[in-house]
């Protein structure tokens, strides 16, 4: 038997312990979550190692969690019959602190493409310093005959020392604190605490979790045989349901619960918008559990974040994140599936053939529009939280795959209304439009106030007509991907022609010369120069040449900036405006002011329109020398 070997933490280690017990966690009852979990994680690989491995010898029943008690030594040892750790799994897994037993086990397991595992053997095990002066574990690996004690009392350091234990698993021996004036531990050694706490964290642990408790029956008085006394016995009694939340019917589980089990299982700290409980049986039979967050995750937007739901088989955990159970714009969902017609061993290539999966996902994606669906319709404050913090998630997805998907999601879609001055959908929208109105229409920008100042929306809205505001990238593709709603078109106020109705056709041959000596004032910096009925009280607006937006070049020119894309200029001018009568009579009498006021109107034009002054300084100077 090899000699006790003494060892320190290295300093990152310590400094995390000490953040670990006085920091990371508020509430001291969580260790016994914490360490049921790790204890949970041991015994689910090596269920799924039995499933292979007949030299195991233990059936599914027999896996199990035990907490013991020891008033008088005032211990509480957490036990499992599973994996076990090495030595060398014990030294890395608990003498660095945060590396991950489990993070391994998964780490290997899925070069094999097979399974799995959620827990992390790390992190969480230290929150037993909390509530204990001194941990040790003994543990035994599946396959070996060698057993080791690791023992440590906190940021000192720990030891190891080799030892006897009849059978594969880990037992986990808390000695508790002495009781201060603040902190009860001694708590922690009572039943009805252990009891309570197993219910409140650990009810879903699917392994029973067991333990002995006091038990009371009447026996004849030894004293008198016609009286009966109370006698106490100790009967081992199972802790948990171990029937998963998601297996239970709507009416046994309360909303604080589903509540409790989303913010425990996704860490969440705030309520689900929204959640779905499917039982459906039929051409494939499963059980799901989703939530809708109202809010994103910290890594939501970038590549680290793994979208997908928790696949299950009859209990039995396939897959952490299974991405083919939920599409790329539903990917905020949370929750987990699980299907008794799955095969335990099938592999992430199986996955994407398998038609119940395939049925499952068609279903779920379903559920989860109709869910969406209805918190629009029953809580828009919900809905709108929601909205602010996925919606664009929403809006892609109506844009990928060339729009196979749009049909699904234009009802869910919202933008800002110029008219209402709030988000409204395009059903809200279309609901609105009078019978004269023709086309949706919308504005594109950067800002809500540049784009409701448009001489268009001003326009548009003294008609009544209402303009959605784009201030997304995204925002313009939606639109050219729906093409139209409800029959009618989407069109862009920038747009030549926006058939507000009662138009008359207007007279360009006067003023023919006037657009002829603005293009010859500006040259190349646009295409063309014409007329617009559309700006209202405005002189002048700045519009594209062709199908493609300013801000949508600016889209493209931002990903791609080597292959910058400039798109033509139009200069619109509007004939009724005391400006252009004064361009026109300057044409003849002052040809070179008239330039002057041809170069002013196209700076104003490019101001409008939210781009950059070629020369900020001459447009100042321009400016001053009109004035004077």
């Amino acid at each position: 038997m090899d000699q006790m070997e003494k060892k320190e933490f290295r300093a990152e280690s310590k400094r995390l312990l000490d953040l670990m017990i006085n920091s990371i966690y508020t509430h001291k009852e969580i260790f016994l979550r914490e360490i049921i979990s790790n204890a949970s994680d041991a015994v689910d690989k090596l269920a799924y190692l039995a499933l292979t491995d007949d030299k195991v010898g233990l059936s599914r029943d027999e896996f199990a969690i035990h907490l013991t008690v020891d008033e008088k030594m005032k211990t509480l040892t957490v036990s499992d019959n599973g994996i076990g750790m090495s030595k060398e799994e014990m030294e890395n897994n608990l003498g660095t602190i945060a590396r991950s037993g489990s993070y391994q086990f998964k780490q290997e397991m899925e070069q094999k493409e097979e399974v799995d595992i959620i827990g992390q053997f790390g992190v969480g095990f230290y929150s037993a310093f909390m509530v204990a002066e001194a941990v040790t574990v003994i543990s035994r690996k599946y396959g070996s005959d060698e057993a080791w004690m690791w023992q440590s009392s906190g940021a000192d350091g720990y030891t190891m020392i080799a030892c006897e234990k009849d059978a594969p698993g880990t037992d986990v021996i808390m000695k508790l604190k002495a009781d201060t004036e603040n902190e009860t531990y001694s708590d922690y050694l009572k039943e009805y605490t252990l009891r309570s706490l197993v219910r409140k964290y650990s009810d879903y642990i699917r392994y029973p979790i067991k333990m002995e408790v006091t038990q009371y029956r009447q026996v004849p008085d030894p004293d008198d045989a016609e009286k009966t006394i109370s006698e106490a016995y100790q009967e081992e009694q199972t802790l948990n349901s171990m029937v998963p939340l998601w297996q239970k019917s709507k009416s046994q589980v309360t909303d604080e619960e589903y509540e409790r089990f989303y913010q425990d299982k996704f860490f969440d700290f705030e309520k689900p918008a929204a959640r779905v409980v499917v039982s459906a049986e039929g051409a494939v039979t499963y059980k799901a559990l989703l939530y809708i967050p109202s809010k994103a995750p910290y890594d939501y937007f970038t590549k680290e974040y793994k979208r997908g739901l928790q696949l299950y088989s009859s209990g039995v955990m396939i897959m952490e994140h299974c991405e083919e159970l939920v599409p790329e714009h539903f990917a905020f969902v949370r929750g987990v599936v699980d299907s008794q017609d799955l095969s335990l061993n099938i592999s992430r290539e199986m996955l994407q053939h398998d038609r119940q999966l395939q049925l499952i996902a068609q279903n779920l994606e379903k559920k989860i529009k109709s869910e969406l669906e209805k918190l629009m319709k029953n809580d828009r404050e919900g809905y709108e939280k929601f909205y602010s913090a996925f919606g664009i998630q929403l809006k892609y997805g109506a844009v990928t795959d060339y729009g196979v998907h749009k049909d699904q999601l234009q009802d869910l879609l919202l933008f800002w209304s110029a008219k209402e001055k709030k988000l409204i959908s395009l059903k809200e929208y279309a609901e609105g439009m009078g019978e004269e109105q023709k086309f949706i229409y919308f504005a594109v920008g950067d800002s809500r106030s540049r784009l409701q100042q448009l001489p268009q929306t001003e326009m548009l809205l003294s008609k009544g007509f209402d303009v959605l505001l784009f201030t997304e990238d995204v925002d313009e593709f939606v639109a050219q991907t729906l093409m139209k709603y409800a029959e009618h078109e989407f069109r862009s106020v920038s747009a030549e022609d926006l058939q507000t109705g009662g138009e008359e056709k207007q007279d360009e041959t006067s003023c023919q010369p006037v657009l002829d000596f603005v293009k010859n004032a500006l040259g190349e910096k646009v295409a063309k120069v014409r007329l617009s009925r559309n700006l209202g009280s405005h002189p002048v607006f700045l519009s594209p040449d062709g199908g493609m937006s300013f801000e949508m070049a600016k889209y493209f020119n931002k990903l791609h900036p080597e292959a910058a894309i400039e798109v033509p200029k139009v200069l619109e001018l509007n004939a009724e405006h005391k400006i252009f009568v004064q361009l026109q009579n300057l044409m003849g009498s002052n040809p070179e002011k008239a330039g002057k006021y041809a170069e002013l109107l196209y700076s104003q034009a490019l101001l409008m329109a939210g781009m950059e002054l070629e020369d900020p300084t001459a447009y100042t100077d321009l400016v001053c020398e009109l004035i004077g």
